[in-house]
């Protein structure tokens, strides 16, 4: 394989539209769908729960469930705010905005049943692991999430060519916090390869060779570690769909913004049925921007947020995640 990242478009922002895919397999306990995580809870895919107080062990079938919460590192592990719906006999689902996590999140959580027996993951679950408290070990499990996880329909494809005698190779980087265990790739004919699900935005990471770091050999972007080496580096963008409804008898339509240092030529707008258009590939974040109608710079009418910069301008927002 000649090309060691392939992008593929995955977000429309300013309008966003929300695409479901299946989870690898493996990965338990939630998906995101576009701008929300979705929690999930199947009574099928656990089969034990312990007790705080005694840390007893309970057969899930000695349980009659009446409710379920999401409880972890997000919500100081309550067991009762984040309440589940239920879907059917066996399944519970809440969903939350991805707003509602902050930074670039991979958080510990676990399923609380009738507010008081947490539900235990199998450790064959690839995104499990071992629970700490006070720096100690506990005899349990936790899932964890990512904004970034393995699906065959994600948007970027992870490739290390060659080590064709390697035993296991895995993906680590900022994206998952560096985890050493969860992301292993897939080995072929001629080279590792993985496919990720993951946010627009800049991330640094480097492969795992049978223990052994590297970088990758076919991205020369890179960057100084803490560590005196260096991590690759690799920058996701998300597609930014803008449409300016009316304006039909205007002779140019410009696109300007911080994305090209406020350029009054570089983007010109496309000319559509009712209004102009353009698409633009933008790395991750917020993004300020104007539109130029012959000469005569205008805010968005069609996007009721925004913002004033550093020089007490108002511009129209766009987010881009």
């Amino acid at each position: 394989m000649k090309k060691n990242i392939t992008y593929i478009i995955f977000l429309v922002v300013t309008f966003i539209t929300a695409n479901t895919h299946a989870q690898t397999e493996g990965v338990k306990g939630y998906t995101i769908e576009g701008d929300e995580v979705v929690f999930s809870f199947d009574k099928s895919d656990y089969q034990k729960a312990t007790t705080d107080n005694h840390g007893s062990i309970l057969d899930f079938e000695d349980l009659d469930i009446k409710n379920v919460v999401v409880s972890g590192e997000f919500n100081n592990w309550s067991k009762n705010k984040w309440r589940m719906t239920k879907v059917d006999e066996n399944r519970f689902e809440l969903r939350k905005k991805l707003s509602d996590f902050t930074d670039e999140f991979s958080w510990e959580f676990k399923f609380v049943i009738n507010n008081a027996y947490w539900a235990e993951p199998s450790k064959s679950i690839s995104n499990t692991v071992q629970a700490y408290k006070q720096g100690h070990a506990l005899p349990t499990y936790n899932l964890k999430m990512y904004t970034a996880y393995p699906d065959e329909e994600g948007n970027v494809t992870f490739t290390l060519n060659g080590y064709e005698t390697a035993r296991k190779v895995v993906l680590s980087g900022s994206f998952n916090k560096w985890d050493e265990q969860m992301f292993v790739m897939v080995k072929t004919n001629d080279c590792w390869v993985l496919t990720l699900k993951i946010s627009p935005g800049e991330y640094q990471y480097k492969f795992i060779v049978d223990g052994t770091w590297i970088i990758d050999p076919d991205n020369p972007q890179k960057s100084r570690n803490e560590f005196n080496g260096f991590n690759s580096v690799i920058n996701i963008k998300g597609m930014a769909k803008f449409l300016l409804d009316g304006f039909l008898d205007a002779q140019e339509v410009i696109l300007s913004g911080s994305f090209n240092d406020w350029s009054e030529n570089e983007y010109k707008m496309t000319r559509t049925q009712s209004g102009w258009a353009d698409t633009l590939m933008l790395t991750g974040g917020k993004h300020h921007y104007k539109y130029i109608v012959d000469k005569r710079w205008i805010l968005d009418p069609n996007n009721p947020v925004r913002e004033y910069d550093y020089n007490g301008n108002v511009n129209s927002v766009c987010m881009v995640k």
